[in-house]
């Protein structure tokens, strides 16, 4: 089970926060269906050459200042 909860409302922002701080991150790579959290989580790992916590913490950053541009 993933550590954070995304909405489908809530990804399209999420989505354009990691697109400006990854600009290599295309729509194509970036699909999301709501309770894939961990597929996201590992595929966003794997494109970033992150680690799975510091992806989880950047997910849960971008969730909690939603309305922010900031990232």
């Amino acid at each position: 089970m993933a550590e954070i909860s995304i909405s489908n409302k809530d990804w399209p922002r999420i989505k354009i926060k990691l697109q400006r701080k990854y600009n290599h991150l295309t729509d194509e790579v970036l699909q999301y269906s709501e309770g894939q959290e961990d597929q996201l989580i590992s595929k966003v790992s794997e494109l970033v050459h992150r680690d799975r916590a510091y992806v989880v913490f950047t997910l849960k950053k971008a969730l909690v200042n939603i309305d922010n541009n900031r990232l």
